[in-house]
């Protein structure tokens, strides 16, 4: 397997780790200054590390 699609994926993994962490913050906020800031910068993360990923895996050729 290619050391970038391993990579891509992992990065893909963590990215949806981020955004399900995000919706699970989201459903329990109660709407404090704290929990936007918190939503923001895990939402962001978690976006950044899904497209990344994605990204990665798909121009990545398998040369086998």
């Amino acid at each position: 397997m290619n050391l970038k699609r391993f990579f891509g994926a992992l990065l893909t993994i963590l990215g949806i780790g981020g955004l399900i962490y995000t919706a699970v913050i989201f459903a329990g906020t109660g709407g404090e200054t704290r929990d936007i800031k918190t939503l923001v910068i895990y939402g962001i993360l978690g976006i950044v590390f899904f497209s990344a990923g994605i990204s990665l895996v798909r121009t990545t050729k398998d040369e086998s």
